[in-house]
C-alpha cells in the first residue's frame, strides 16, 4: 500500500478528533502532487459532512497542503479579493487507500491576503485538551508547530510563497477541463 495517493486521483479527506471520533469529511479532492512527504490537493464546491450529520458545500476553489512530518495542514482559499489561508494544527497525515486522514487539534491560524494572521480557537483547544487528555508531549509538539507555522507565514515559505498557489491552482484548473 503506497504511503500517498497518486496524482489525478480523487480522494476523500477525513478529519478526526484525538479520541478517534470523526470530525469532518471532504467528499472530493483532486490530488495534484503526492509524495511520501506531502500531498497537495485541490477542490471546489465539494461536499463536506460534519460529525453531527450536517452537510455544506465549499464556496471557492482551495489548494490543500498536507505534510507527513509537520503537525499542521494548510488550506488556501482562492477568493476574488485574494488568497486566504486556514491552517489547522493537526497530526501529520496518513493515507490508507480509503482517505487521507489526520487528527484535528482545534488550534487554527487564519491568514489574510496581506499575510496578517490570527491564532484561533485557543479556548476550544484547552477544553478538548482537558476532556480528551492530550498528553503533555502532544501539547508541546502543537505549540512548537504554531511557532513553526508562524515562521512559514512570515518567511512566505511553502504554501505561503506567492508562486506556490499560482502554480498549483493552474494544475488544479487543468484537471477541471
Amino acid at each position: 500500500m503506497p504511503a500517498y495517493p497518486r496524482e489525478g486521483k480523487i480522494i476523500q479527506i477525513h478529519s478526526y478528533k484525538h479520541n478517534g471520533t470523526i470530525h469532518r469529511i471532504w467528499q472530493e479532492t483532486v490530488v495534484l502532487k503526492g509524495t511520501p512527504s506531502y500531498v497537495i490537493g485541490g477542490n471546489d464546491k465539494t461536499l463536506v459532512m460534519e460529525a453531527d450529520g450536517r452537510t455544506w458545500v465549499t464556496r471557492e476553489p482551495a489548494i490543500c497542503f498536507f505534510h507527513a512530518k509537520h503537525w499542521f495542514n494548510i488550506i488556501a482559499m482562492i477568493r476574488e479579493d485574494g488568497v486566504y489561508y486556514y491552517c489547522n494544527l493537526s497530526s501529520p497525515f496518513v493515507w490508507d487507500e480509503e482517505a487521507l486522514k489526520y487528527i484535528d487539534y482545534d488550534l487554527d491560524i487564519k491568514v489574510f491576503p496581506d499575510m496578517t494572521y490570527m491564532l484561533l480557537d485557543e479556548d476550544e483547544y484547552e477544553r478538548h485538551r482537558r476532556e480528551m487528555h492530550y498528553p503533555d508531549v502532544i501539547d508541546r509538539i502543537l505549540k512548537n508547530n504554531v511557532q513553526k507555522l508562524i515562521g512559514w507565514i512570515k518567511e512566505r515559505k511553502g504554501p505561503f510563497a506567492p508562486e506556490f498557489i499560482d502554480k498549483w491552482y493552474g494544475v488544479f484548473q487543468a484537471y477541471q477541463t
